[in-house]
């Protein structure tokens, strides 16, 4: 279970770097492939799929991130807020209702539901 976290963190953050390392840094295909084999325990069909998913969309990798942290972040308000309150199965509900929303929309969306949460 451990090892399987650590190996799906790994994945991410080799995302990040080889992202990064092409559109920023100028890398070109083999540094970046070089980046998953030697970080990751992606196939390498898996790598080469991921070379040309953000070779095509820069950004793509910090974006996901960002919005993993930012919903990381809503449900540990919500867990704080809620205490024994919280309802894991409710707060997903919550979160995916309105479809896709800016994060900053979710955000009140979330403190809105939060509040009614708390008048249960």
């Amino acid at each position: 279970e451990r090892f399987g976290r650590l190996s799906y963190e790994m994945w991410r953050a080799c995302r990040l770097v080889a992202d990064t390392g092409i559109h920023w840094l100028g890398w070109d295909i083999e540094q970046a492939r070089a980046c998953f084999r030697d970080n990751s325990a992606l196939a390498p069909h898996n790598i080469e799929t991921e070379l040309q998913r953000y070779i095509g969309w820069p950004g793509q990798a910090t974006a996901y991130k960002v919005g993993e942290i930012r919903l990381r972040a809503i449900r540990t308000r919500a867990e704080t807020e809620l205490g024994d309150r919280f309802d894991v199965r409710r707060f997903h509900d919550a979160l995916l209702v309105d479809g896709p929303l800016p994060m900053d929309l979710l955000d009140a969306r979330m403190d809105r539901w939060i509040a009614e949460e708390k008048g249960r």
